[in-house]
């Protein structure tokens, strides 16, 4: 069975559902989680207007960081509750997809559990969907919640 659960949070609604069915399945099961959050690389923008200041690399990374412990401690408090086992990451990438891929097999974990968010139509394929390109490329089972 399952030991070692990959939680992914990106702070939705859906994601902080996948959470309490994740916990309580890996409390089930007896599995231990770490919960991930994929940060965004920061990307400098020009600008030709004064009154549009640029957030600075070291601003972004910042903000970046601060959201992701906040999204995180949210799996550190179910785990915690449940008796879960739990460590916690975050990692920067411009594709989430290969980031989870890769902190799945870095840290052994044998499920990635994430959410949905059930994008359709023209928006879905615009917008892309990592849950979509984790299940496409993943080598470890995914377990998608909607």
């Amino acid at each position: 069975m399952f030991k070692h659960l990959l939680l992914l949070t990106d702070g939705s609604q859906a994601s902080l559902a996948a959470i309490q069915k994740s916990i309580q399945f890996a409390k089930e099961t007896q599995a231990k989680v770490t919960g991930v959050h994929v940060l965004p690389e920061f990307h400098s923008l020009l600008t030709y207007e004064l009154a549009m200041p640029e957030a600075t690399k070291e601003e972004f990374d910042k903000d970046s960081q601060a959201q992701a412990a906040k999204f995180l401690a949210v799996i550190e408090s179910a785990a915690k509750e449940a008796g879960v086992a739990c460590d916690t990451a975050y990692v920067t990438s411009d594709h989430p997809y290969e980031a989870i891929i890769k902190m799945a097999k870095d840290k052994g974990c044998d499920l990635i559990a994430m959410a949905s968010h059930g994008r359709k139509g023209v928006r879905g394929f615009l917008l892309g969907s990592e849950t979509q390109k984790v299940l496409a490329h993943s080598q470890v089972p995914v377990l998608v919640f909607r």
